[in-house]
């Protein structure tokens, strides 16, 4: 509430929309922007995904990017909100991926404590302490299973686990698919959606800063001096961005990390020749690029100096 407020004493409430992911989103944040008649857009938890189960099934989804689909559906309770069901390709394949490794490696955890519970005397209460510690390391596939620990007639520990096949699917109807929620009647999925996307571009502003351009945090002592760090952390992501929509208009994309990786490669040097008279003479040097360098400086209408 205290940035949203500074930001509307500082320039004004008009026709403003708030973009936020679904880690700063509450029921408690949605009522007080709809105080204030704001309009927003904002990440769901993964679990309301399943009152929309039905609508996941039907084949009307809208492709607004190669990859990535989405589709307005009326909200439950009423119409002055709506939610946008997306779904990518690209974060199917990763959750699955995810959920994968996490299930294999629950299955052999498992199946390593029923063996050896069938080769030693163990007490069940440890062996369901051990089987939650199992579990909670393991959370994203931790629902697919069912484990039961029973105690046998002469007082050993039996293991047992069934898969939960309704959880697995689920998962896999929802894997790579994610909710938002609007106020915002008068747009379309597609626009709703890129707006929101653009959370993504303030991440990688943020990695940009961190690790290509390697501006870490600095402890400085006074306001001017935060303020001066700050502004040499904006104006050389401006560069960089700059330097992106170059490649871009040279049909080289618009990720410059290539480009730079590649020219990093050309060296200047300077040749320093004394004489016997005192002067020095100085010659600067470039070296030659090579055939793949030569490329992008011409794409890019670079010229190296003589």
């Amino acid at each position: 509430e205290e940035i949203v407020r500074a930001m509307e004493r500082r320039y004004g409430t008009a026709n403003r929309i708030w973009v936020m992911d679904r880690g700063m989103v509450s029921e408690e944040t949605i009522a007080f922007l709809k105080s204030g008649h704001r309009r927003y857009i904002v990440g769901t938890p993964k679990p309301l995904l399943k009152r929309f189960e039905r609508e996941l099934l039907r084949e009307d989804w809208h492709e607004v990017r190669e990859g990535v689909e989405v589709k307005l559906v009326r909200s439950p309770e009423g119409d002055k909100e709506q939610f946008i069901l997306c779904r990518s390709r690209e974060r199917l394949e990763k959750d699955w991926a995810i959920l994968r490794r996490f299930e294999e490696r629950i299955e052999e955890r498992l199946r390593r404590m029923a063996a050896r519970c069938e080769r030693c005397r163990r007490d069940p209460q440890k062996v369901e302490r051990e089987v939650g510690r199992v579990l909670g390391q393991n959370t994203r596939a931790a629902r697919l299973f069912d484990v039961r620990v029973e105690r046998t007639s002469d007082g050993r520990a039996r293991l047992s686990w069934t898969r939960r096949e309704e959880v697995r699917d689920w998962a896999t109807l929802s894997a790579g698919c994610y909710l938002l929620r609007t106020n915002v009647r008068d747009w379309s999925d597609e626009e709703l959606w890129k707006a929101y996307i653009q959370l993504t571009e303030a991440e990688a502003a943020f990695r940009i800063e961190k690790s290509d351009l390697a501006l870490r945090p600095i402890w400085h002592q006074t306001e001017d001096r935060v303020l001066a760090h700050i502004l040499v952390c904006f104006v050389a992501y401006v560069l960089w961005k700059t330097l992106a929509g170059w490649c871009r208009q040279a049909g080289l994309g618009d990720e410059p990390r290539r480009v730079l990786s590649e020219l990093s490669e050309i060296r200047l040097v300077d040749v320093v020749l004394p004489t016997r008279g005192g002067p020095e003479i100085r010659k600067r040097c470039i070296t030659r690029p090579t055939d793949h360098q030569a490329i992008l400086l011409e794409k890019l209408n670079l010229r190296l100096p003589k």
